[in-house]
């Protein structure tokens, strides 16, 4: 059998200061952030460049399939080589990658830098193993959740600020800011994380082999995964088809207050830590089915939006961010911490896994959510964020079809 460290081998755990956890948290959230900023700058790069609507398509789906190319073959490395090493040369590339995205002088440069700056953005899923690692079992939950907050902002916000910042100062501006932080960023882990001793020792082949080990070995996270899947199907399915749903009659709304529903999103976000401390309290799992509750429950509240004057639609579509945004990241801190208690010497691969099914899922509801949009109207859409978010929730429950038993 290859040889694989013991635990032994691994970085001695410290107690995390609340400086340290908010640096892994801003570092999370400024890197996942790259990967959104280009989706409420679509229509002012179109026009700039003279690029069609489905040259246009291609940039976000590029960024996001670069990042699930980097999740598989770059994110297991966190085993096998200090984590720290990893994480910096990573923020340059990030850097280097935006840099050349606000230089662009076209569409088709535009596009390769957005498959680098997916590849590169994977930097966010070194940083949560890294945190899991540094903190204390009886606090893994809490401080997992602090910095998923970090990331989760980041994702929900980054529309916020790419919006506004592209309507005053342009586009290009929006990309080299991004460019700019993520180096201040680069200088603060640089003096603020220690070195991480690797886990392992398996060669890379065998590393990649070992993904499909892991998976057939553990049923709590093949659970995990497709629960968590079904939850960003639904997550993706609404954020991909919210702007276009906006701009129609009767709201007619642009691009900035599309983007603005991210801060109720980033309201829900912000309990995130709340989720991590249950989670240490009263087990994954319980956690988990709550999320996948009140994500389905909320998602349902929006069946009744064609119905209402818009004015009290919008009001109704911000509190149902609210809930469902709360219930999916509930679920997924639950989901982290059940699958980084799996393995602590493959905390990198199993992160992976796990986003990669959540990257699936988002992409799938990207899809799904579209053509639901175009040929059932909004209803189509809500429905099918509901009876995801349920099929999560009877996973949970009834988890036979991965297991073969009960829990």
């Amino acid at each position: 059998m290859p040889a694989v460290m013991t635990s032994a081998s691994s970085p001695a755990r410290t107690d995390l200061s609340s400086g340290r956890v908010l640096l892994l948290a801003s570092g999370a959230g400024l890197a996942v952030a790259s990967l959104y900023y280009n989706q409420p700058m679509l229509g002012i790069l179109g026009h700039e460049l003279g690029a069609s609507d489905a040259a246009l398509g291609w940039i976000p789906a590029l960024t996001q399939l670069g990042y699930a190319v980097g999740i598989l073959l770059l994110a297991p490395l966190g085993d096998r080589y200090d984590r720290k090493r990893i994480i910096l040369g990573k923020i340059i590339a990030l850097a280097l990658a935006l840099l050349l995205a606000g230089l662009a002088p076209g569409i088709e440069a535009l596009l390769g830098a957005s498959f680098a700056l997916g590849l590169a953005a994977t930097l966010a899923q070194d940083i949560v193993p890294a945190a899991a690692t540094l903190a204390p079992p009886e606090h893994r939950g809490r401080i997992v959740g602090s910095v998923m907050t970090g990331l989760l902002l980041g994702i929900l916000l980054s529309r916020v600020v790419s919006g506004l910042v592209a309507e005053q100062f342009g586009w290009r501006t929006m990309f080299m800011a991004a460019s700019a932080a993520i180096l201040v960023l680069g200088a603060a882990l640089w003096r603020g994380l220690p070195a991480f001793a690797p886990t392992t020792r398996l060669s890379y082949g065998a590393l990649l082999g070992s993904l499909a080990t892991l998976w057939r070995q553990h049923a709590a996270l093949r659970r995990a995964v497709v629960a968590q899947g079904l939850l960003s199907l639904a997550f993706s399915a609404f954020w991909s088809t919210l702007a276009v749903m906006l701009h129609a009659a009767p709201f007619q709304l642009g691009a900035g207050a599309a983007g603005a529903f991210g801060l109720a999103g980033a309201a829900g976000a912000l309990a995130a830590p709340l989720a991590g401390r249950s989670a240490d309290r009263r087990g994954p799992a319980t956690v988990a089915r709550r999320g996948a509750l009140l994500a389905a429950a909320s998602f349902a509240l929006m069946i009744a939006v064609p119905m209402l004057s818009p004015y009290v639609a919008l009001g109704l579509i911000a509190i149902s961010a609210i809930g469902f945004d709360l219930g999916i990241q509930m679920s997924l801190i639950a989901h982290q911490s059940l699958v980084y208690s799996l393995d602590p010497a493959a905390r990198s691969r199993l992160n992976a896994i796990l986003m990669v099914g959540i990257f699936v899922g988002m992409a799938a509801g990207g899809a799904l959510g579209t053509l639901a949009l175009a040929h059932f109207g909004w209803t189509g859409v809500v429905v099918l964020a509901i009876a995801a978010s349920l099929g999560a929730l009877l996973l949970r429950l009834h988890p036979i079809a991965l297991t073969g038993a009960r829990p």
